[in-house]
C-alpha cells in the first residue's frame, strides 16, 4: 500500500513525501496542526526538495569531476594571488553582471581547483554550469561534419550561464581551432561568464593559434569585462609529492 502511495506521489512530483511519506505521517500524528498548517508544511518541503534537485541536476550537468573544495586551498603557499578577488567572486555575483574570469599560473598552482569552484558556487546559486579542457572542447567541434552538426554542437558550449575552458596554453592549434574558439567567445559574449585557465600571457596566444587571424578580437571580446587573476608559485602538487615521499621515508626508517 505505501509502495502505491510513493508512486502516486512521485507522479504527482511530491518528491519530498514520496520519499519520506511514512515518517511524515509519523511525525503529523505527534503534532497538533491544523489543515492550513499541513498544507503550509508540505509546500514548505516540497520547495526545498525541488530546490536541493536543481542544484544536484545543475552541479551533474556541470561535470565537475573531482577536486578540491576551496576551505582545502593554501593561501600561504602562492608567492601572489588575490585572495579578496577570489572570495568574492565565490559570492557568484559575476554571473550576473555577466563579466569573464580568466586565471594566469604556471602548472600545479591551483588554477583549474579555483575555476570548478566558481562554477559549483554558479551551480549552487541556481545558474547552470559547464567544465572543459580547451582541448576536449576543440576537438568535439572539430570533429563535425556538417554545418548543421556543428550548430548544435556549439550550443551545448554555448548555452551555460558558466562556461569554464581549462588548460589553454599546453597545446598548440589549428586556425580552425582558433576561429571555433572565436565563435564560443563571441556568442557568450555579454550574455554568460566564462572562466578561462591558462599558462600563457596574452602577447603569447599567437604561438598557442600561430596564423590565426581571430586572436585579437578573440582577446578583445574576451577581456572587455573580466576579472584578470594572476597566481604567482612554484608547483603545490610537487610540493605535496614531496612531503609524500619525504613522510615514505621517515616511515621506512622508523620500521
Amino acid at each position: 500500500m505505501m509502495n502505491e502511495l510513493e508512486t502516486k506521489l512521485m507522479n504527482l512530483g511530491f518528491n519530498y513525501l514520496a520519499k519520506n511519506s511514512a515518517d511524515f505521517c509519523a511525525q503529523l500524528t505527534k503534532k497538533k496542526l491544523s489543515p492550513f498548517e499541513i498544507v503550509e508544511l508540505i509546500a514548505r518541503l516540497e520547495h526545498g526538495e525541488r530546490l536541493n534537485l536543481g542544484v544536484m541536476r545543475r552541479v551533474k550537468a556541470a561535470a565537475l569531476g573531482r577536486y578540491r573544495p576551496l576551505c582545502d586551498f593554501d593561501w600561504a603557499w602562492p608567492k601572489k594571488i588575490d585572495r579578496t578577488a577570489i572570495e568574492e567572486l565565490m559570492t557568484a555575483k559575476f554571473v550576473n553582471e555577466p563579466i569573464n574570469v580568466i586565471i594566469f599560473g604556471s602548472s600545479g598552482v591551483g588554477k583549474t581547483m579555483i575555476a570548478k569552484n566558481l562554477a559549483y558556487q554558479a551551480a549552487l546559486s541556481g545558474h547552470t554550469a559547464m567544465f572543459t579542457e580547451a582541448s576536449e572542447m576543440l576537438s568535439d567541434l572539430e570533429r563535425q561534419e556538417s554545418p548543421r552538426l556543428l550548430k548544435l554542437r556549439l550550443a551545448r558550449y554555448i548555452r551555460p550561464k558558466v562556461l569554464v575552458i581549462d588548460e589553454i596554453g599546453y597545446l598548440s592549434y589549428t586556425n580552425l581551432a582558433a576561429d571555433l574558439l572565436f565563435q564560443v567567445i563571441t556568442r557568450r559574449h555579454e550574455k554568460s561568464s566564462t572562466i578561462i585557465t591558462t599558462n600563457v600571457a596574452f602577447k603569447d596566444w599567437t604561438n598557442i593559434f600561430p596564423g590565426a587571424a581571430c586572436i585579437v578580437a578573440l582577446l578583445d571580446r574576451l577581456t572587455h569585462r573580466a576579472e584578470v587573476l594572476s597566481i604567482e608559485a612554484d608547483s603545490y602538487r610537487r610540493k605535496e609529492s614531496k612531503e609524500r615521499k619525504g613522510r615514505s621515508k621517515k616511515e621506512l626508517v622508523a620500521e
